[in-house]
């Protein structure tokens, strides 16, 4: 008889069993302009996973959706929620002069917005953006290529952090990378905490410069508090030479852009240059960022000050783009001046939303 309270019990346990196995669906993998129904799609690659971020709020999709109201444990049930989409792209660019000074004081009636090929009938917001908080990671290259100056390039990015990252306003994290990415340092305000990140790092193994992109870009920025007045920004020192990376170039560039990410790159190849410095182009190119390509050891340390002077000379406009539709399609951006001698630079474009 002892024995049917046991059987009793087991078979309960196997009637409201639950699953291990669920769990919510990952991000999709790049690229998914456009994928074809009857072909599966390739899981994101999977990184150390980080410290707990600060809880996130909805998908930051450059194409977003506002005007949408939702309940509260508050809310009376019997009203009904009323949503409605309005498709708006929000661009932050910054505008320099022939001699590439920074030019500041333009207004809205000096620009003209092309999305995806056709003029956008009106700029909705226009703004200068000279003081905004800052989310800033910062990926060093810690492969045995760059061994012989990675003490300087350290140096350099710890006072970088100093002179930038302000105390309750900014924030930043620290990342190195050689055969895969780590997370050193996790967000934060606390330069001490932000220079022994930096100073962890110890070079060694291969380059997987693509992997840090894809992962800051998806696990750290995607996922942090979002808000339109904060703007985000990845400094990544290589050389440009990636040997290991599970993703290619193009998609981390697309994991950036869906994160809304702005992406400076420092080239390691002086004196000379290297092959590597097209890949750190076409990075900060497709971005809205820039490349620096030093030509001594000593010139990293002004290629951090023009970052941060870039990041405080920024404007910020948003439109209507016309002919949108959600089809998770990639849409060219183009902005241009019509004051003669200036140079806008933006990122290229941007993924619709797709529903």
């Amino acid at each position: 008889m002892r024995l049917l309270p046991i059987l009793i019990f087991l078979a309960l346990c196997r009637g409201t069993g639950v699953s291990q196995n669920s769990r919510p669906d990952d991000l999709p993998s790049a690229p998914s302009a456009v994928q074809q129904k009857d072909q599966p799609a390739k899981p994101a690659p999977s990184f150390p996973a980080p410290p707990a971020p600060p809880p996130a709020e909805p998908d930051p999709t450059t194409a977003t959706k506002a005007g949408t109201s939702t309940q509260t444990p508050d809310s009376d049930p019997s009203i009904p929620t009323i949503t409605k989409l309005v498709n708006e792209v929000n661009v932050v660019f910054t505008v320099t002069d022939r001699h590439n000074h920074y030019v500041k004081d333009l207004a809205k009636s000096d620009f003209k917005v092309v999305d995806d090929e056709r003029l956008v009938p009106e700029i909705r917001s226009f703004r200068r953006e000279t003081d905004l908080p800052l989310q800033v990671g910062l990926l060093i290259d810690a492969s045995n290529s760059i061994r012989d100056r990675f003490k300087f390039e350290q140096e350099c990015a710890i006072e970088f952090l100093n002179d930038t990252i302000r105390h309750r306003f900014d924030q930043a994290f620290v990342i190195g990378f050689d055969e895969k990415p780590e997370l050193t340092q996790d967000f934060t305000d606390n330069i001490e905490l932000l220079s022994n990140g930096v100073r962890m790092l110890h070079p060694g193994g291969g380059t997987a410069l693509f992997d840090a992109i894809y992962y800051a870009s998806r696990d750290k920025l995607l996922k942090s508090r979002q808000s339109d007045s904060v703007r985000r920004a990845l400094i990544v020192v290589s050389d440009g030479d990636d040997n290991a990376s599970h993703v290619t170039r193009e998609e981390a560039i697309e994991m950036a852009l869906r994160a809304d990410v702005i992406v400076y790159t420092i080239s390691t190849n002086f004196p000379d240059g290297g092959a590597g410095d097209k890949v750190l182009e076409r990075i900060a190119d497709a971005t809205g960022g820039r490349a620096f390509q030093p030509f001594q050891l000593s010139e990293v340390a002004n290629a951090f000050t023009e970052i941060q002077d870039d990041l405080r000379s920024q404007y910020a406009l948003s439109y209507h783009p016309p002919d949108f539709a959600h089809d998770g399609r990639y849409r060219t951006i183009e902005i241009t001046s019509s004051r003669r001698g200036l140079k806008v630079r933006s990122r290229s474009g941007y993924y619709a939303p797709a529903e």
